[in-house]
C-alpha cells in the first residue's frame, strides 16, 4: 500500500528517510555527499512523485521505493 509521504509526522518522515539512506550504504560515486546532503537527495525523489513510502501488510514494514522498483511496468500517468 502506498502511503502518502505529505501525510506521515515531519520528524517521522525524517527518521524513515535517514534509515533508508543509512541502508543504501555510503559510495556515492565521484562526489561525497554528506547524510543530510542524501536525505534531502530523497525528500526531492519523493516531492516530484519518482519514490513513494510503501507499507508492506504481509511484513508489517515501511519502506521507500524509486517508482521504476515498486513496479517496472508503471507509467507515469498510471503511478500519480
Amino acid at each position: 500500500m502506498i502511503i502518502p509521504w505529505q501525510d506521515i509526522a515531519p520528524e517521522t518522515l525524517e527518521n524513515l528517510i535517514s534509515e533508508f539512506v543509512l541502508r543504501e550504504g555510503t559510495d556515492y560515486g565521484e562526489m561525497e555527499c554528506t547524510h543530510q546532503d542524501k536525505i534531502e537527495q530523497v525528500k526531492l525523489l519523493l516531492k516530484s512523485g519518482e519514490a513513494m513510502v510503501v507499507f508492506s501488510e504481509l511484513h508489517e514494514t515501511v519502506d521507500i521505493q524509486t517508482k521504476a522498483r515498486f513496479n517496472p511496468n508503471l507509467t507515469n500517468h498510471e503511478f500519480e
